[in-house]
Parts: structure tokens; C-alpha cells; sequence
């Protein structure tokens, strides 16, 4: 799969142990399979992140594992349970994978091909005015 990438990203990659590179370059290439229209970015000063009209998610590599910030305002159903921290976060959950964990590919591309979805409806803040307008 080929598709535009900033060289900081892969200075951020690049100096990780291969184990946790491994695992930023499966997700990255899951969040960019989701859309062609996906970009990558550095913000916070060295976090990964990809964007698309919105933050769509974001890498950390933490000592024992890699946490994908998945910037969806805990509005993003999780049927398979992949989220492992931030489940009352209004802003964003995580996911994180462990030294040789599966990525359940399905389940975290289906949560980026939503955020998506909702950034292009104007955003998880947006979604959630209007229902809060419809149901309040």
C-alpha cells in the first residue's frame, strides 16, 4: 500500500524498538486504508497523527506498549471491546497493543472509517450538540 507520508513520521517510527515500529506501521496503515484522503502530521511536538477534516487518531510508544488515541469523543460504538482505557473520556479512548499482540485490523479500521464519517459530518463535538438538541 503506498500512500503520502511525513518524513517526521517516520523519524518517530523509525527510533522505536521493532517490535513496537511493527505495530505503528500496521496502524498506519490501517488508518490510511480507511480513506486515500488521510494525512499525517506532527503535533505536541513529536506525537504521530492523522487527520482527515479532524484528528482521526494518534500514536504513542509507551515503554511495554503502543497506545493509538482514537479521537472520537466516545461516540464510536466498540462492539468487539478494543478499547482499553478512556471509556468516560469526552475527547478520546485508547487502544493499546502489548509485545506481540494481535490488532484486531476489522474492528480498529471499522472505528477509523467511523471517525471519519463523523469528522466529515462536522465532528464528534457537532454530532453530539445535535443529539443532545434531539433527545434534550
Amino acid at each position: 500500500m503506498t500512500y503520502p507520508t511525513d518524513p517526521r513520521v517516520d523519524a518517530y517510527i523509525e527510533a522505536l524498538p521493532e517490535w513496537q515500529q511493527a505495530i505503528c506501521r500496521d496502524v498506519r496503515d490501517l488508518v490510511h486504508a480507511a480513506d486515500p484522503g488521510v494525512a499525517e502530521t506532527i503535533k505536541r511536538t513529536v506525537r504521530p497523527y492523522f487527520v482527515l477534516e479532524g484528528n482521526i487518531c494518534a500514536l504513542l510508544a509507551a515503554k511495554d506498549h503502543v497506545n493509538v488515541f482514537l479521537y472520537d469523543g466516545a461516540i464510536v460504538p466498540d462492539p468487539e471491546g478494543i478499547i482499553t482505557a478512556g471509556h468516560q473520556n469526552s475527547t478520546a479512548r485508547t487502544v493499546a497493543f502489548r509485545r506481540g499482540e494481535p490488532i484486531n485490523a476489522p474492528a480498529l479500521t471499522a472505528m477509523f472509517k467511523h471517525i471519519i464519517a463523523n469528522n466529515r459530518a462536522g465532528g464528534w463535538r457537532k454530532i453530539k450538540r445535535d443529539q443532545a438538541g434531539v433527545t434534550g
